[in-house]
């Protein structure tokens, strides 16, 4: 007889699997493939170019255009230098909460899915469900390229996805864009007392990034016309930086990451364009006068696009059936949507848990979201074997 799981038990079989993107999934891809062959079904992979991780679709039910898309993420981020309370790779009970890394973004929408997939096989579905479950989401929304390639060639073009992050159950039919972006600065070294005789890189990152610091202000004072997002505005930030090697030793190398967060309907190039301009028409110039061999070099990381509300979007239109909600709702944070809907699949984010437990120590899910979305699930049972 196969193995069948309760959506917890489930929850903490794919929390159990070490899946930071740092490091392969395919032991958690091969754990589902193994499940969903039991189960009587065909789950495609499509690895990435080195072998290491792979993408899995699961598809029910007829072949046949305008299923439904169950999109999820198996990676999660890093623990290092995190204090939890419980081995965070363990999914422990504890007040009416479920702690672990990924149970709420995202592990337990797919854990759900999965939980669920016997009794989809029993039912007679008259349209069919795509389950996506894809890599390295986490750094960039890498591995769903991939997948939604593979899902235009090769499956009858369905009607909508439904991605699963974290929105307390609550439909989400907006999110912002992501550009992020690593800037190399090449200096030349120098005595530190001879601060006019070379140039400091690490300085020049330094300035570039406060240039930056006030192009987030001025996004902020321009604000959000739609009045649904938190913030109200495009954010700009930088976080990591590193450069240098002893104090007294001009630095010749810096680099730092950096990216922005804009909102739907504005341009995602205007940022980065405005910044190399100054780089080129404001900093080198200075920079060459000193030392002609110096350079910023600013190369793309990873783009997300954004997530553009749309009237009478289907995906919005069912997922508001199925959760017996009136409104949709807009978020900060980015997702594979962006991309489904780039690629003319109408999308819509709706799973279980809180984006605030996203990334941090001790993240949990509530039980009663686990309840909602195995609820939800079932209803979008019925759907499809109604439909």
């Amino acid at each position: 007889m196969s193995q069948t799981y309760t959506p917890r038990e489930m929850v903490e079989r794919l929390v159990a699997f070490d899946t930071t993107s740092r490091d392969s999934n395919l032991h958690l891809i091969s754990f589902v493939e193994d499940y969903a062959k039991a189960h009587g079904l065909s789950p495609r992979r499509i690895p990435n170019a080195e072998g290491t991780k792979a993408n899995l679709l699961i598809s029910l039910g007829p072949s046949e255009p305008g299923g439904i898309i169950l999109s999820g993420h198996t990676d999660v981020v890093p623990v290092d230098g995190q204090p939890w309370d419980t081995d965070p790779f363990k999914a422990v009970e504890k007040d009416g909460k479920l702690y672990g890394r990924g149970t709420s973004d995202m592990k337990s929408f797919s854990a759900v899915i999965l939980a669920l997939l016997p009794e989809f096989q029993k039912r007679r579905l008259k349209t069919p469900v795509h389950i996506a479950l894809s890599y390295d989401e986490e750094v960039g929304c890498l591995g769903v390229r991939p997948m939604i390639a593979e899902i235009v060639k090769s499956v009858p073009t369905p009607k909508l996805a439904i991605i699963g992050e974290p929105t307390d159950m609550k439909v989400v039919n907006a999110h912002k864009g992501i550009r992020s972006f690593r800037t190399t600065v090449t200096g030349r070294e120098a005595h530190s007392s001879q601060t006019d005789k070379g140039v400091n890189a690490v300085m020049v990152a330094a300035e570039l990034i406060m240039h930056l610091s006030a192009l987030a202000e001025e996004m902020r004072e321009r604000g959000d016309p739609s009045g649904r997002f938190d913030p109200p505005y495009t954010t700009v930030q930088s976080s990591t930086i590193e450069g240098g090697t002893a104090l007294n030793i001009l630095a010749r190398h810096c680099m730092f990451q950096w990216e922005f967060r804009y909102l739907p309907g504005t341009s995602r190039d205007d940022i980065v364009e405005r910044f190399i301009a100054h780089t080129k028409e404001n900093v080198l110039p200075r920079l060459h006068r000193i030392a002609p061999e110096a350079d910023i070099v600013t190369l793309p990381r990873a783009h997300v696009p954004a997530l553009i509300a749309r009237e009478n979007c289907p995906a919005e239109v069912l997922a508001k059936q199925l959760t017996g909600r009136n409104h949709a709702e807009a978020v900060a944070y980015g997702t594979e949507a962006g991309l489904f809907q780039e690629a003319g699949i109408p999308s819509i984010v709706c799973g279980p848990g809180n984006i605030q437990q996203a990334h941090k120590p001790n993240e949990f899910i509530e039980l009663s979201q686990i309840d909602a979305c195995t609820a939800f699930m079932r209803r979008l049972m019925d759907h499809v074997c109604a439909a």
